[in-house]
């Protein structure tokens, strides 16, 4: 899917500010991870379901990764894509579609994580992620009252579905959020 294509159908059941500097963060680094991992030939498909990952969310949060398949099919999305970016609802949302690819696993891992450092962010001097260490994550991410809606159960599931540390996840994940905050910002400016 080309991504203009896909931008189109995102911004076509998302307007609010917050789910689209979302989706384009985890467009952002599930590109970055491919490119870390090895599949660098894969870079935009794995981008594209980084992007399209939320579809749903804004107008049917109950029905999540539920109604995007309908909405994905509907569109002409591509079987892999839907799946994939589904996957991500694995045992939160009624969705029984398993992260068994590496890349459904980063996606699984790596989108909740997104919302823990993005909110560790804005409470920095800098409110950026390239002064953020993990040191400082792991205090918050220690911290149940804060950013209390991002799951720390699904950040440490998807570390282990991925077999690696936390520290790991979470350095990864950083490192990938900075390759990608200039140009979400810039995105966001011209909306």
């Amino acid at each position: 899917m080309e991504r203009e294509k896909a931008w189109e159908l995102l911004t076509k059941y998302n307007q609010d500010h917050f789910h689209l500097q979302h989706a384009l963060t985890v467009e952002g680094v599930m590109r970055w991870y491919a490119n870390d991992l090895g599949y660098g030939d894969q870079a935009d498909h794995w981008a594209t379901v980084g992007l399209l990952h939320d579809l749903d969310f804004e107008q049917w949060p109950d029905q999540h990764c539920v109604k995007q398949q309908q909405l994905m099919h509907d569109a002409g999305v591509e079987e892999d894509i839907i799946r994939s970016a589904c996957s991500h609802g694995y045992g939160m949302t009624g969705v029984d579609i398993e992260p068994t690819q590496e890349m459904e696993k980063v996606l699984f891992a790596a989108d909740e994580l997104t919302g823990l450092i993005g909110a560790a962010a804005l409470m920095r001097p800098s409110k950026s992620v390239q002064d953020m260490e993990v040191k400082s994550l792991k205090k918050k991410f220690k911290s149940t009252g804060f950013a209390a809606g991002c799951s720390r159960e699904v950040i440490q599931k998807g570390a282990d579905m991925l077999g690696w540390p936390l520290e790991e996840l979470m350095e990864k994940t950083i490192l990938a959020m900075r390759s990608c905050e200039s140009d979400v910002r810039a995105a966001m400016e011209k909306l």
